[in-house]
């Protein structure tokens, strides 16, 4: 479906709040609290997360299972692209621990990210809280939000602007180039991962240890398993089909989200209901779509409550939706691939500037 379904807003005053209501105790956002609370949504889901968990371990298993006993084929380009798939549902339930999702315990929490970031994926967890953490105080925010911060792709024109040589012809460039960019977002992760970890301050010295050993445990039982049981040629060649799936596969999940939706320049103010839902974008769709994007289809509700289990989303989505049609807060809701197509646009309107002889 690429329909787009947008409850049309009235716009606040300039620092985003309306004025209350007689007799209402505390923000928008307070009282649309106190209602989801009242759900029972945000209460753990303690035998879905230990089936999901459980189901995603076998699944790696047998893949790796099938890697071994393949052996030196160009089969293992098929098994390269499970694993792919398989990585980025493994970071999803990274993605729920780092939130508080699974367990009640933030201990419990932090051993499952850790050992489905670091140990099974090959990404730092504790670099990827510090950096979503960011993203979620300050979604869109320019120069707050660190996922539309200036780098391969430009965010805004101002960013664009500055370009010079290749990367202003990227800039140009950028729509055509989004989607094969994405294939090398794995690559980037593991790298940024790398980097934080032998740079020093942020986290303690035991934390940043055990982080680095299970980095070090995944890379070196990955690069191992590949170049003892493939050729070299196979070997590479599986590396660069897996790792680029599970990047592409990780940027088409992440990006529908909020790209392309309303910015704040750093200093506006906006209360918390409306800079998450105004800058934030549902993605239509049923059950599958759910498993697909691993729950970030809903990620208006995921942004007002992070710490919501995963399968609670769906539900929570009918008293969030309703709330801001009482409110008159655009509720933005299409289908996926209208979602990327803009993004597409957005980005290449950011780059118009940059093509003269083209736009103007």
């Amino acid at each position: 479906m690429t329909s787009e379904t947008v409850i049309t807003q009235i716009p606040p005053d300039r620092d985003g709040t309306p004025d209350p209501a007689p007799g209402r105790r505390g923000s928008d956002y307070a009282v649309l609290s106190r209602r989801v609370r009242k759900t029972g949504l945000l209460e753990r889901r303690r035998g879905y997360y230990s089936a999901k968990v459980a189901v995603n371990l076998l699944l790696l298993a047998a893949g790796w299972t099938a890697f071994a006993l393949i052996g030196s084929s160009w089969w293992q380009l098929g098994i390269a692209a499970f694993l792919g798939v398989m990585f980025t549902q493994t970071a999803f339930i990274g993605h729920d621990a780092g939130h508080q999702q699974i367990a009640a315990s933030k201990r419990v929490n932090g051993l499952l990210g850790r050992l489905h970031g670091n140990l099974l994926v090959g990404l730092s967890y504790g670099w990827w809280i510090s950096k979503h953490n960011r993203h979620h105080a300050h979604p869109n925010q320019v120069d707050r939000d660190p996922d539309i911060a200036d780098g391969a792709i430009a965010f805004t024109e101002e960013q664009a602007g500055r370009r010079r040589g290749a990367y202003a012809w990227l800039a140009r460039h950028q729509a055509w180039l989004f989607f094969p960019l994405l294939l090398l977002e794995g690559f980037n992760l593991h790298v940024a991962s790398i980097r934080t970890l032998l740079r020093r301050g942020g986290v303690s010295t035991g934390t940043r240890l055990a982080e680095a050993g299970l980095l070090v445990a995944h890379l070196g039982g990955y690069l191992t398993a590949l170049f003892w049981v493939l050729s070299p040629l196979q070997a590479v060649c599986f590396l660069l089909v897996q790792q680029g799936l599970f990047g592409l596969y990780m940027g088409c999940s992440f990006a529908p989200n909020h790209k392309g939706m309303p910015m704040f320049a750093k200093d506006d103010k906006i209360d918390f209901l409306r800079r998450q839902v105004l800058t934030s974008r549902n993605i239509r769709g049923r059950r599958l779509t759910d498993f697909v994007l691993g729950g970030l289809n809903y990620q208006i509700e995921h942004h007002l409550f992070p710490s919501m289990p995963r399968p609670n989303l769906r539900r929570a989505q009918e008293v969030v939706r309703a709330f801001c049609a009482e409110h008159r807060i655009a509720y933005h809701e299409t289908g996926l691939f209208h979602s990327y197509a803009q993004v597409l646009r957005h980005l290449h309107t950011v780059g118009g500037p940059l093509r003269p002889e083209l736009e103007y």
